[in-house]
């Protein structure tokens, strides 16, 4: 296919806009399946997780070895549109740039996983290369839900896999993990005229955020050489009823992020730790909850599939070849922890565009990225 048509491709995904919350990506899904079966590939809408979300699943070829590209088509809302400069669903384009939610995180890896679906599909049907390859189209990465995870439960998997995130065509073979805890501490409620009478949830809450902050600089001293330190980040803290009531209530947000060495259960423990030396030293009542997990992730470095990889990125695109490792979280840990299968991070565009107001992508990182999943298949899916 021509850059036109790479650029055009990217520039409708974008222009659907798939917000998640609420879960929009039922249109997104439908166009993925109906711009595969207009070029010949078989294509579904699987209904689950969700009656009222589905997923978008396209496979060409037969048998293993299987490649499995995987990209979420929701995206997380735009935001103050005031401050965007460029409409965030209109996919324009300014010099080699697109722009609008969603362009980086992630429809320019979805518009290369199916460029690249096709582009592979002839080389299988001419016996050039042998296996197959699964294009998943997936809903609710941005808010932790199970759409990876189903599509691989119900068969939608393989041999090897690619979760095509923005690394700028890095291979990351492991990544962090990352869990959300809400922390509430309890105050007892009066009049703010007599605020001695009642027990203040702010005042209570500041032993805990200290005990917070000593937690997180004593955790950062723990490091992976490919994914860099652990991390604990108050990231919200709500309190109050209204102006002249003395808070019953305060809730703080802890963003924690954790090294694959780590887990949530025992990130749970210190968690449960740390608030119970805050009450016995204190006497503050507290209670604590996990709200969200994504786990972290890992695969050997020297891989058949990094390999390939790093190998081919570096002859495409100049990328050093050296292992990686992402900070973000991703579905990949569904690949390595639940499907058991070899898997890693990689695709187009800048991870730091992620999330952001006028949010783009480098319209050139799609082919380069299709060339390098060809080339890649080339490799892992062979006639021998």
């Amino acid at each position: 296919m021509s850059e036109a048509e790479h650029v055009e491709l990217l520039r409708e995904l974008v222009q659907i806009e798939t917000e998640n919350p609420p879960g929009n990506e039922r249109a997104c899904s439908e166009y993925v399946v109906d711009w595969f079966r207009e070029r010949g590939v078989d294509a579904e809408l699987v209904y689950e997780p969700y009656e009222d979300r589905p997923q978008a699943v396209a496979r060409v070829g037969e048998g293993d070895p299987t490649l499995v590209l995987n990209g979420h088509v929701d995206v997380v809302p735009a935001g103050d549109r005031e401050r965007w400069s460029h409409d965030p669903y209109g996919g324009e384009v300014e010099g080699d740039r697109i722009y609008g939610r969603g362009a980086c995180d992630m429809k320019a890896g979805v518009a290369a996983g199916m460029l690249a679906t096709v582009a592979i599909r002839d080389r299988l049907r001419d016996g050039e290369l042998s296996g197959s390859v699964v294009m998943q189209a997936v809903i609710g990465e941005e808010t932790a839900e199970p759409g990876t995870k189903r599509l691989l439960e119900l068969g939608y998997d393989g041999t090897y896999g690619v979760v095509l995130e923005p690394t700028e065509l890095r291979t990351a073979t492991s990544e962090k993990g990352l869990a959300w805890y809400e922390i509430t501490v309890e105050g007892d409620p009066s009049h703010a005229s007599r605020p001695d009478q009642g027990s203040n949830a702010i005042r209570n809450a500041e032993p805990v955020l200290e005990a917070l902050a000593a937690y997180d600089e004593r955790i950062r001293e723990r490091t992976d050489r490919l994914v860099g330190d652990a991390y604990a980040t108050v990231t919200e803290f709500d309190a109050g009823t209204k102006e002249n009531v003395v808070p019953e209530r305060a809730t703080i947000t802890v963003d924690r992020r954790f090294l694959p060495s780590e887990s949530a259960e025992g990130i749970d423990a210190e968690i449960a730790e740390l608030l119970e030396e805050v009450e016995a030293e204190h006497g503050v009542e507290t209670d604590w909850t996990r709200t969200r997990t994504y786990e972290s992730a890992e695969i050997p470095t020297d891989g058949t599939l990094p390999e390939t990889f790093r190998s081919h990125s570096q002859a495409v695109a100049g990328v050093e070849p050296d292992p990686w490792g992402i900070s973000a979280s991703t579905d990949v840990r569904n690949f390595v922890n639940d499907a058991g299968m070899e898997a890693i991070t990689w695709g187009p565009g800048e991870n730091g565009q992620a999330h952001t107001f006028d949010e783009s992508v480098d319209a050139t990182d799609v082919p380069k990225a299709v060339e390098v999943l060809e080339r890649a298949a080339g490799d892992l899916l062979t006639s021998d």
